[in-house]
């Protein structure tokens, strides 16, 4: 995992270690000056990713595993050393140095790590812990269990030898205005007329503009709630009962 590569010899625990592709050089991209390394898009087995600009509003359910002594001690993806007894984990997107709180939803335990690392790049896992993360939360033994991860906040200075928080930034996401992404587009006119599609059934469908290094985007939303709780139970009906395939809780 540290310094990662997808390795199908090793499909199965998750990746091996190696080089990854960080995407267009400095020299050769001016979108990328002044971006930190572990912000900039990078490519594993031809698959391209695009690390977060920020973890506010970020939840997410799927799939947790972790990574242990095949890795302890090598560089993780921010250039630190991987600490498998510290609560630290890998994540694909989030920006490094954020706290996370993962919630076993098949036995109901929780930590709270830091994101150190980059991974992993197996389809279906949104997070690998640390052993002692995964430990904490029983999924040693059985490899993988299904998970929330919540972004709490980021980590401005933590203990290297505890690999605690000492100056720590916590966001309360659980409260505020939230409402749902169903869709997002390239060409305005589209967003727009989706918007009076679903205007029809669903309150506050809106259209918000977002530009980043790939371009311009449209992206639609729906509903209106002030916590984190309600907005995505919301997300989770659009996905069960009414047919929206990518629904997700956003932070207004």
């Amino acid at each position: 995992m540290p310094a990662l590569i997808f390795c199908l010899a090793v499909a199965v625990s998750g990746c091996g270690a190696g080089k990854y592709d960080s995407g267009p050089s400095k020299s050769n991209d001016k979108r990328y000056h002044g971006t930190k390394a572990t912000q900039r898009p990078y490519r594993i087995a031809g698959k391209r990713y695009y690390p977060m600009a920020s973890a506010k509003g970020y939840v997410e359910k799927g799939r947790a595993s972790w990574y242990g002594k095949k890795f302890h001690g090598r560089k993780t993806s921010n250039g630190e050393t991987y600490n498998m007894y510290a609560m630290t984990a890998a994540h694909k997107t989030l920006p490094m140095n954020t706290w996370v709180r993962v919630d076993n939803l098949e036995n109901g335990r929780n930590v709270t790590v830091r994101i150190n690392d980059r991974g992993p790049f197996v389809a279906g896992r949104i997070i690998d812990l640390s052993y002692t993360a995964a430990n904490r939360l029983g999924i040693v033994g059985p490899g993988t269990a299904r998970v929330k991860v919540t972004a709490l906040g980021k980590a401005t200075a933590y203990s290297k030898k505890s690999h605690t928080p000492v100056n720590f930034k916590p966001v309360d996401y659980w409260k505020g205005n939230f409402t749902v992404q169903v869709g997002a587009f390239k060409v305005r006119s589209n967003a727009e007329k989706y918007r009076i599609k679903l205007s029809k059934n669903y309150l506050n469908a809106h259209v918000v503009p977002y530009v980043d290094y790939r371009g311009a985007f449209h992206r639609v939303r729906i509903g209106k709630f002030n916590n984190l709780d309600d907005a995505v139970a919301f997300s989770e009906r659009l996905v069960a009962r009414e047919g929206f395939h990518h629904a997700f809780a956003v932070a207004e």
